[in-house]
Parts: structure tokens; C-alpha cells; sequence
């Protein structure tokens, strides 16, 4: 059975973005970036909220971008390949290929995902993976940490729920972030 994985840049007191929005919060690293690239070679579908999703669009859509460097062709690659579901009630056409729209996130969808999906599964978003880590459905939790306080902001987690983890891994890097790699126990 595939895992369902949350992969987020939070800060270190829990903030994937500030209070406007942005999530431009500490420049990446080599180290990082190649981390975040091996993580997604490994992923077979993606889902996503629609403002991720048009963030992340650009690996797609803005072949400049891929074309700055071979690590970002290299992440473009494994982030194009994945089939990309979307959860949206505002996005009815999709911007990038081998992807499909959904009113809301669908739980026992997601069930039937991890059964017959190849590879694993990502979830990005934190209001998306909110949901689905409440609904118990979600492995893995792969954070990286920054090193960084924002006071305020949109959090990476869902507050008022308890979910027990195990750390399975961890790694510095250079820039000061920390991945850690958590198994959800109750999933």
C-alpha cells in the first residue's frame, strides 16, 4: 500500500507562510532543493489546494525556469511527472498537464488512492493536509524546518487535534534547516 506523505517549509515555530501570504521565507539550498527533488521522484500522484497548486504551476508552465539550472530541471522533471489531483471550488480548468480538478477533498477517495496507486502519495497544503491528518489518513509527515520565527501566519498543522508521531529520520543541512520525518501512528 503507498503512504500518504505531508512535505511542507515551516518555520520553526510553525508557519508555512507570514500574515500576506508569502512563503518566500528563507532562500533554498542546493542540499535542500536536491532533498525536496528525490522526495518527489519517489511520488506517484500529488494532491493539492488550489493555491499551492498555482504556485507550484510554474515547474510546468515557465520553462525559463528549468532551464536555470540542471537541479532545476531536475526537480521540473519529477515535479511534472506525478498525476496531480486539485481541490478546488474556484479552478474548473487545469493549468499544467496530467492533472483533474475536484470539488473537495474526497477521504475514502484518498483510501482508494493509497491501495492502488504506484508510488506514494503527497499532500500539499496545509488546510488540504489539515483535513486529511485529522481524517487519519495521512503516513508521513516531512518537515523542514526554518530557521526562522514568524510570530504569525498560516500554520502547518491543524490545531485542536492530537496525532502521536514517531521520528524516523533527520537531517541538517548547511542553511540552518532541519528535516525531520515523522510516521503518523494513528493512520
Amino acid at each position: 500500500m503507498s503512504k500518504l506523505i505531508y512535505a511542507m517549509n515551516m518555520t520553526l515555530d510553525g508557519y508555512v507562510a507570514d500574515e500576506h501570504g508569502a512563503v518566500d521565507l528563507v532562500p533554498m539550498n542546493a542540499d535542500v532543493f536536491a532533498d525536496h527533488t528525490e522526495l518527489h521522484r519517489s511520488i506517484g500522484t500529488i494532491l493539492y489546494g488550489r493555491r499551492l497548486y498555482e504556485t507550484m504551476a510554474v515547474w510546468e508552465t515557465d520553462p525559463e525556469l528549468a532551464a536555470t539550472s540542471p537541479a532545476m530541471a531536475d526537480f521540473s522533471a519529477a515535479w511534472k511527472r506525478p498525476v496531480k489531483i486539485v481541490y478546488s471550488t474556484t479552478l474548473t480548468t487545469p493549468i499544467t498537464d496530467n492533472t483533474r480538478i475536484e470539488p473537495a477533498l474526497d477521504i475514502e477517495q484518498v483510501r482508494t488512492l493509497k491501495r492502488t496507486t504506484a508510488g506514494d502519495l503527497m499532500i500539499g497544503g496545509p488546510e488540504l493536509a489539515g483535513q486529511a491528518i485529522q481524517a487519519g489518513v495521512v503516513d508521513e509527515l516531512h518537515l523542514y524546518v526554518l530557521p526562522l520565527i514568524l510570530g504569525a501566519g498560516t500554520l502547518c498543522l491543524p490545531s485542536g487535534h492530537r496525532t502521536d508521531l514517531e521520528l524516523m529520520d533527520e537531517r541538517r543541512f548547511g542553511n540552518g534547516v532541519t528535516r525531520l520525518r515523522y510516521r503518523c501512528l494513528e493512520s
